[in-house]
């Protein structure tokens, strides 16, 4: 046995081991309990962060630790390998994508080696690979022939240097993230597929989801967003035309003072053809915002069309404007305004001097005022016709029944969720498997023609895609008649909605998923992931997989049973301002730091210069803040149990985990200290049987505080997932026990009783370390393959208690008494000790309060 702890050396052979000997890899076992724990699958960006760390010790805990319990545990990892990022360091790096990003899984992959996490590699996928998407362009195709895929004229995002569609969050201040080109609004025909269809089972079925945070149940919840509310028609004065519009307050209908229409709805282009002012307007719309959140805050643009909406229950006219926060895609692209009782309208209204009308007053009799602001309380109706004085209620009610009984009008649900998207306009991303035709329409591609297959072989150019830039890419036949492949590609969010069901079965050939081990295995007991995924990924691997069971690929309903938001990993941030007012951000590890005896920074100084930096205190990793600590350096210097035990300690796992060097020095130290205690243990020889019926009060004691540790570590890990607190725990042990005598050899028998539970309770956490341990202490099999050690309750029954004695409420003395002592044979006890019984001298005792094994206070005077 090594004297001095040496990380690398132990841990390199383990991780070979392990590798040889195929140690992770399962298969299904119906004769076992499965438990599948997966952790969201890291996008092969070249390194491993810190945040990649974090979640998957945290998958890893858990899977070792169910894995002791007895269970057949499936623990896969893979890579979402499409996707932007790629193509632009594609660009950069002057190579193709599909080498930049087969290079990073190598690398990356190495590293999560090292880090001894027990994945099943056997089941690894790379959503890049024909053999993966194959099977999402079949579904695909299955989609469109229920008619759950659709294309239709989409708005969209235009950077029309870079040519290409951008998302939302790619435009910054009105101009595209890269080539700084002002963005265009365009009409683009798009893929879509109804995940509305499934909107009210993807909101009810959240009450399944007991294991998930209810955080991310309330965000999926308000994005799917279910309303009632009335759908009224209003007619266009002089014309044949309506307008149809859905509101969820129509007890304020006869506030009605304007309706506002969306730039691209036909009545506003129909009213442009005559109108250069209005035509105007609608042209500088495309370059306006999109996301609802931006809507909510920009300045209210408007023209006016001409149009006039009749009111549908008092026939008034009123205006119709086109409103740069109206979208053509929410609802239809039309909303009534009622300024009185709408923030939103009420600014328009304001700036546009349209009239204002209260038709809503306080429930409460209290004044309602509108010249500051809109007054949106639900209340009782006024100024409303027959229906003055009915609450929101009764209101909703008879203007609904009002509405239909004139044909102008129904009570509807609506839902703020949104038909799916999955056209991008780029080049790395799975082929959407559908043909155009010369007449026009669309086909999908045969299945025996599956896959349409990505070329890998490109130039990248950064202007436009390689497969929409080579024509012959794109020309097939369909029928014997010539056909055009879509060289549109899906939205990454595609490959990574099912890729949870494919490690099931990852070789199967014949089909999407093999039915018999996607049930054996699904759901997925435990997810883990980042809280920024709580919405989209989330909602979508839930559709996928109501998807799949209603195509009979599986037949639960849910894909996660469990699911673990852990939260970010922090580090302090350095800079120095430069001259033209911006800021240059220094690593944390090129920076020397002073602290007070509180921890606060007192100096801080560049190591290349000596000069002082600023600090801007604890901040997310990140390249923009050149904050981030790479994981590889850390496993040099440490060793992976380090930075496993600094993981799981420093915080509980769903909140932000503070960077500290000394903290992972501290860690380090922890595991030297559980080294030397069990090699010099290992090192004394071998130890005799335990005799429990032996035992003296101080071997009961220590066996009783092992049994304890067990039961609150076994509970805080399976249960609670409070690791930081189990590792305390265990901390709390090993330091009694280095503390424990020595003497006999039943002393002796306890402590290895005590050393190999320790040992299995770290194993989930260090398994490294506490696998070597463990061969030393001459144990013939894995630890990975011993049971998790079970609490003692007889162990844990106390035959004596320490109560302490007061005297008038101050601490006099401690005595032992037997578990079961009454108060008065306890009384007797406290009168024995010297310190007690001096202040007992000369006085009454006039009360006795005794809390059974815990305090006794006598009241004297």
């Amino acid at each position: 046995m090594q004297e001095q702890y040496n990380p690398q050396q132990i841990e390199t052979a383990l991780q070979q081991q392990w590798e040889q000997s195929n140690a992770f890899k399962v298969t299904e076992d119906n004769s076992k309990e499965k438990f599948y724990c997966l952790s969201m699958f890291p996008y092969p960006s070249g390194r491993l962060h810190m945040g990649h760390v974090r979640n998957y010790t945290i998958g890893d805990v858990v899977s070792r630790f169910q894995r002791m319990q007895g269970k057949n545990v499936l623990q896969p990892m893979g890579w979402d390998a499409f996707g932007l990022p790629a193509e632009n360091a594609a660009i950069n790096h002057k190579t193709a994508p599909a080498k930049w990003t087969y290079e990073n899984i190598d690398y990356m992959k190495n590293q999560l080696k090292r880090l001894g996490f027990g994945y099943d590699w056997s089941r690894e996928v790379a959503t890049c690979k024909p053999e993966y998407y194959r099977w999402e362009q079949w579904f695909f195709t299955k989609l469109y022939e229920k008619g759950l895929v659709y294309k239709k004229m989409a708005t969209v995002n235009w950077d029309p240097v870079d040519q290409c569609v951008l998302a939302n969050e790619q435009v910054i201040d009105g101009r595209g993230w890269r080539s700084g080109a002002l963005v265009e609004q365009r009409e683009l025909a798009q893929w879509f597929i109804k995940i509305t269809a499934y909107a009210e089972e993807l909101l009810a079925d959240l009450d399944q989801l007991d294991g998930w945070p209810e955080q991310v149940k309330t965000m999926q919840k308000n994005w799917i967003g279910r309303s009632e509310g009335v759908e009224i028609r209003f007619d266009v004065a002089n014309s044949e035309q309506c307008l149809s519009v859905y509101t969820t307050r129509p007890d304020t209908l006869y506030g009605v003072t304007y309706v506002a229409v969306a730039a691209q709805h036909p009545l506003a282009q129909q009213a442009a053809v005559n109108n250069a002012e209005l035509a105007a307007f609608i042209e500088d719309c495309k370059g306006g915002k999109m996301a609802e959140a931006e809507l909510a805050t920009m300045e209210k643009k408007g023209c006016a069309t001409g149009l006039f909406a009749v009111h549908p229950l008092t026939g008034e006219q009123v205006p119709v404007w086109v409103a740069n926060f109206v979208l053509m895609d929410y609802g239809s692209g039309a909303v009534m305004a009622v300024p009185g009782h709408d923030q939103r309208d009420y600014e328009f209204a304001t700036k546009y001097q349209l009239p204002i009308k209260q038709v809503i007053t306080a429930a409460d009799g209290s004044a309602v005022t509108l010249e500051q602001a809109a007054y949106t309380d639900k209340g009782i109706l006024v100024n409303s016709g027959d229906f003055n004085g009915l609450d929101f209620d009764a209101a909703f009610n008879a203007i609904a029944d009002k509405l239909a009984g004139m044909g102008r009008g129904e009570v509807k649900v609506n839902y703020r969720l949104r038909d799916w998207g999955v056209s991008r306009q780029r080049y790395w991303g799975a082929p959407i498997p559908m043909l155009n035709l010369a007449d026009g329409s669309q086909v999908p591609v045969p299945e025996e023609q599956l896959p349409v297959r990505l070329p890998e072989d490109v130039v990248m150019d950064g202007v436009i895609s390689p497969i929409k830039a080579d024509p012959n890419w794109a020309k097939t036949t369909y029928n014997g008649a010539e056909a055009f492949h879509e060289t549109d590609t899906f939205d990454t969010f595609m490959e990574s909605s099912w890729y949870y069901a494919r490690y099931c079965s990852p070789d199967y050939d014949k089909a999407m998923l093999d039915p018999a081990k996607a049930n054996y295995w699904l759901p997925v007991d435990q997810y883990i992931g980042g809280i920024e995924h709580a919405i989209l990924h989330l909602l979508y691997s839930r559709f996928f997989h109501k998807l799949l069971r209603d195509v009979g690929l599986v037949q639960s309903d849910e894909p996660f049973k469990r699911l673990l938001c852990q939260g970010m990993v922090l580090a302090e941030t350095f800079y120095r301002d430069t001259e033209n007012g911006g800021k240059v951000w220094f690593s944390p590890a090129d920076v020397t730091v002073q602290r007070d005896d509180k921890g606060r920074i007192i100096s801080a100084l560049l190591n290349s210069d000596g000069q002082p930096v600023q600090s801007a205190g604890m901040s997310k990793m990140s390249k923009s803040k050149n904050n981030g600590i790479d994981p590889q350096k850390v496993i040099d210097q440490y060793g992976a149990d380090t930075v496993r035990l600094f993981m799981m300690f420093t915080a509980p796992p769903e909140q932000t985990l503070e960077w500290s060097d000394s903290a992972v020095e501290g860690a380090h130290r922890f595991i030297k200290r559980i080294y030397t205690l069990v090699s010099d243990f290992a090192a004394s020889g071998p130890v005799g049987q335990l005799d429990l019926a032996a035992l003296n009060n101080e071997q009961k004691t220590l066996r009783r505080e092992l049994h304890k540790t067990i039961a609150k570590v076994s509970d805080d890990i399976g249960r609670r997932y409070t690791f930081n607190t189990a590792i305390a725990a265990i901390m709390e042990l090993s330091n009694k026990l280095q503390k424990a005598s020595l003497a006999t050899e039943l002393d002796r028998a306890v402590m290895q009783e005590a050393i190999l539970a320790l040992l299995q309770m770290l194993n989930p956490i260090t398994p490294h370390v506490a696998q070597y341990l463990w061969a030393q202490l001459g144990q013939q099999h894995s630890i990975e393959q011993t049971p998790w050690p079970q609490a003692d309750a007889a162990a844990m029954v106390e035959d004596e208690k320490l109560v302490v004695v007061q005297v008038n409420g101050k601490v006099r003395g401690k005595v032992t008494v037997a578990a079961d002592a009454t108060e008065d044979s306890v009384l007797a006890a406290a009168k024995t000790d010297e310190n007690v019984s001096r202040h007992l001298e000369g006085v009454n005792i006039r009360k006795v309060i005794y809390v059974p094994g815990k305090l006794l206070n006598l009241v004297v005077g």
